[in-house]
């Protein structure tokens, strides 16, 4: 699938508001006829290596090579998307994605496909999968109102599992008739659908990036965010411990069709249909639930249904109890991820939204994709229900770990860019790229203001390190008692001005302004840049 799941809408806007836009509501559409494509061709796909030796391993193997190139390149392709005209991006690599489907359909239908290169080509699949899913979750805040946003992110995770109900189900009609090949090609088709939406969509502002970033610098700015981000982190980890054991279900679902309930392609699609019809039902029950519980108490009872449904799944070889029991599955599904995905879309500031919505789909590719392989190695070693079985010990520790890490509360925030800092008075103005920047500031407090300045200056930190630090510290002279120097290295000039124009938030904002109460008198600043002779601090290890 081309789209992350998204998350319920919490605000008065209607959940079906953004299909008003019709720029949006095209789009949606061919991302959903996109989605549907994938979801025929990971079918086709598993069904091709249903009947090989080792096929435990090779079905899981699949998703694994479907999901690791977004584990590999998600970051990168954030980058990109933050950097260069999404619109073009998009519409290059559904191209390349085009022409990876006709090439699976042609090898199919001449019998070329030998279980190495299906899985090459599901890799490179995965690889323009990895390169759209950044620039298609940035782009979406230009085609909805802001106060849309949340809906929109509903309708994203309506999209992917409408495409998880109907498109198994499609696929399985087709192989029974026609065979593997059509499915291959009327995935072709629905990205050539996916990229002619996208060249008849004139976006109304292109985006102005004053200097654009270098690619490295880039990168580490966006890892340098998440690092230092507590919210960032604790959200991909609540997102991890879910997916590596839900991870079981979807890798080997195809073997509990065809080995434990005797049933046909068809009836795969079955299950992955009742898997899609679930999930549906819950994003559009989301919205309602969430006015009685609380996002950690959805987290909670949502652990615990997909538990029950990967023991059933184990235990019960009765088509239809297995059937309801992938209900609810698809519903705990879309819970958890739909909440994490919103939380990260609407938390993350937009100079690096792309970016840490790369990294998102790092974990929870990456958490698919190792999942996927050690649980098909426990199936071909132990059997599927032992396979089964551990996951849901799995499942039911990470789901009591939610009283540890729960899901953070947060408020509606305005994430929006917060340009506070003054205006800088330079004697000479370095170029973009001289650095690193040794940035000083110094404050003056009274000693019964100590403990308060050095605990509002922990969030101070932060702070800097999100938005460009490299390293932080705050020291006192020995000679005084009442000052402070804070002292903090930036990669590049560049990097600074960005601190300075777009990368501060209003959360930023707030934490300054509680140290400077505590302070008296004006603040001093300096900014040291690298003479033009001399040793200059070039890496991590010689910084302050």
């Amino acid at each position: 699938m081309v789209t992350a799941e998204a998350g319920p809408a919490r605000h008065s806007a209607s959940a079906w508001a953004p299909l008003r836009t019709a720029v949006y509501r095209n789009l949606w559409l061919a991302l959903l006829a996109a989605n549907i494509g994938t979801w025929m061709q990971t079918v086709g796909a598993q069904w091709l290596l249903i009947h090989h030796s080792n096929a435990s391993t090779l079905v899981a193997l699949v998703q694994t090579a479907s999901l690791l190139p977004v584990l590999l390149l998600a970051l990168p392709a954030g980058v990109l998307a933050d950097s260069f005209d999404r619109r073009h991006l998009l519409i290059a690599v559904q191209l390349f994605l085009v022409a990876v489907a006709a090439a699976l359909t042609l090898l199919t239908v001449t019998d070329r496909m030998p279980p190495a290169l299906l899985l090459t080509l599901t890799f490179a699949f995965g690889v323009g999968q990895a390169l759209t899913l950044p620039a298609w979750a940035a782009v979406i805040p230009e085609l909805v109102p802001q106060d849309q946003l949340r809906a929109a992110s509903a309708l994203g995770s309506i999209s992917v599992n409408m495409a998880r109900a109907v498109g198994p189900a499609v696929a399985g009609v087709l192989i029974a008739r026609t065979g593997v090949a059509p499915v291959f090609a009327l995935n072709a088709v629905a990205f050539l659908i996916f990229t002619y939406a996208l060249a008849r969509w004139r976006p109304g502002n292109a985006r102005a990036v004053e200097v654009p970033e270098r690619f490295t610098a880039a990168l580490r700015a966006g890892s340098r965010y998440v690092r230092h981000s507590p919210t960032v982190r604790r959200l991909l980890r609540r997102a991890l411990v879910f997916v590596i054991p839900a991870s079981s279900l979807w890798a080997l679902l195809p073997l509990v069709a065809s080995r434990r309930l005797g049933l046909s392609s068809g009836g795969y699609g079955l299950l992955l249909a009742a898997l899609g019809v679930g999930a549906i039902a819950g994003g559009l029950l989301l919205a309602v639930i969430r006015t009685r519980l609380s996002a950690n108490q959805l987290l909670f009872i949502a652990g615990v249904l997909f538990t029950v449904a990967l023991t059933v799944v184990a235990t019960v070889q009765v088509v239809p109890l297995v059937l309801l029991a992938l209900l609810p599955a698809g519903l705990a599904w879309v819970t958890v991820l739909a909440n994490v995905n919103a939380e990260m879309q609407v938390f993350l500031p937009s100079w690096v939204r792309a970016r840490g919505l790369a990294v998102y789909q790092v974990f929870f590719a990456g958490g698919q994709a190792v999942g996927a392989f050690v649980w098909g190695l426990v199936a071909d070693l132990a059997g599927l229900v032992t396979a089964f079985l551990a996951a849901a010990v799995f499942m039911l520790v990470g789901t009591v770990t939610s009283r540890i890490w729960p899901l953070p509360d947060l408020p509606t925030v305005d994430r929006d860019p917060a340009a506070y800092w003054p205006q800088l008075h330079l004697a000479h103005e370095p170029g973009p790229r001289v650095g690193p920047v040794l940035v000083m500031v110094q404050y003056t407090v009274r000693p019964e203001r100590t403990q308060p300045f050095l605990a509002a200056m922990d969030l101070v930190r932060g702070a800097r390190q999100r938005t460009g630090a490299m390293r932080w510290g705050l020291f006192r002279p020995a000679e005084v008692t009442d000052r402070f120097v804070e002292v903090y290295l930036v990669p590049s000039w560049d990097e600074h001005l960005r601190q300075h124009g777009g990368r501060l938030t209003s959360e930023d904002r707030q934490a300054e302004e509680r140290a400077r109460e505590l302070t008296d008198g004006d603040l001093e600043v300096r900014h040291l840049v690298p003479a033009a002779a001399g040793p200059t601090l070039n890496d991590d290890r010689e910084a302050v």
